[in-house]
């Protein structure tokens, strides 16, 4: 009798890649194609295929994390 350590937390978002990897076919990941679809995070877009705040502070993965 095992003990499982995994926790449901129901579906997990997909979080943008902080750059384009300049893929023709657009990763899963991909900011431009996140923008594109409405699925990118409230606050952020893309300027020059890289991940910015619209406010103008910088992008970091933990704040990225927040906001999704």
């Amino acid at each position: 009798m095992g003990k499982d350590k995994k926790k449901s937390k129901g579906t997990v978002r997909k979080l943008p890649k902080t750059k384009c990897c300049v893929s023709k076919s657009r990763c899963g990941r991909c900011p431009i194609r996140m923008l594109k679809e409405g699925t990118l995070p409230e606050g952020y877009t893309v300027k020059k295929r890289v991940l910015v705040r619209a406010d103008g502070k910088k992008v970091s993965k933990k704040s990225l994390q927040k906001a999704a």
